[in-house]
């Protein structure tokens, strides 16, 4: 017994003593944010380095979450672009205690008035609309100002005939809102399917993590849909899902490459191939003159 103990100690010990290990080149005296750790491996890396690498991992590969501005200047042309749907409107529909000086601290905090992003450029010349979820935000939640501008977005790629791009990041529905929450599923599922009768394109990417309402809405119903490597995608959570079957599930479950396999991702593209994968699949759909 005395001897199980003291293996799980020294366990215990050796883990934090990894766990307190500093990065190569690590130097107390370095100015704060140089390094960037990586949360896959947590190993620590320039972060001018990580920049150029598009916050791409070198030693695990592991994909790090961007800001919706940052995924902006990779996807358009020389960075440029013009945000549209930004006014802050911070709705409150149930009431919920605290809930409006939370919002209003992440704006003061990450400079977004709300989870969804949009904003309009060139990707290789086309003029695209594009939408960004920023986990920063409430965990990218959907809630109605989120499913407004998603819907918003929808309408003026329609009416402007511009292909649309969605990236998804998000926990799901916004537990402050209740049902006002769940009702954008069905609100930007419908505005899609307009779309999509006009002849629209919508290029759904998938990144990590993808869960929830917004999974079981606008981001599986792209006619093209991608995702980032290792994403976690689903509705309800692994350990919810064992609950309930009363079995155990699969490795690597509800990750991307297990989704590909499975038929509900079309293709698995890293970072570094995102705008040319995605100005690739716009120029296919151009040159069929659209869905029939």
């Amino acid at each position: 017994m005395n001897e199980l103990v003291s293996e799980k100690k020294n366990k215990l010990e050796n883990l934090r003593a990894m766990r307190s290990e500093k990065p190569a080149g690590y130097s107390a005296n370095a100015p704060k944010g140089l390094f960037f750790k990586c949360s896959g491996c947590e190993e620590g890396q320039p972060r001018a380095f990580m920049r150029e690498n598009l916050f791409v991992c070198p030693k695990c590969g592991h994909h790090n979450k961007i800001s919706a501005a940052r995924r902006f200047n990779i996807i358009f042309d020389e960075g440029k672009y013009r945000e549209v749907f930004r006014k802050k409107v911070f709705a409150n529909p149930l009431d919920f205690p605290d809930y409006e000086e939370k919002l209003e601290s992440l704006h003061e905090k990450t400079n977004l008035t709300e989870a969804a992003s949009c904003a309009v450029g060139a990707i290789d010349g086309i003029p695209a609309v594009v939408v960004v979820l920023d986990s920063r935000f409430l965990m990218g939640s959907m809630g109605s100002v989120v499913g407004e501008r998603i819907t918003k977005s929808i309408e003026y790629a329609k009416k402007s005939k511009k292909p649309l791009v969605i990236f998804s990041a998000s926990g799901g529905a916004r537990m402050q809102e209740g049902i006002f929450s769940l009702m954008q599923m069905a609100k930007t599922s419908a505005a899609l399917k307009r779309f999509s009768d006009s002849g629209g394109f919508f290029l759904s990417y998938l990144t990590h993590p993808t869960t929830g309402g917004v999974t079981a809405s606008f981001a599986s119903l792209g006619d093209i849909i991608l995702a980032e490597p290792d994403a976690l995608i689903g509705f309800a959570g692994p350990r919810v899902i064992e609950q309930t079957i009363h079995e155990k599930l699969p490795e690597g479950f509800q990750r991307a490459e297990f989704l590909m396999q499975h038929g509900f991702v079309d293709s698995i593209v890293e970072r570094k191939n995102m705008k040319k994968t995605i100005s690739q699949l716009i120029k296919l759909h151009s040159k069929r003159g659209g869905k029939k």
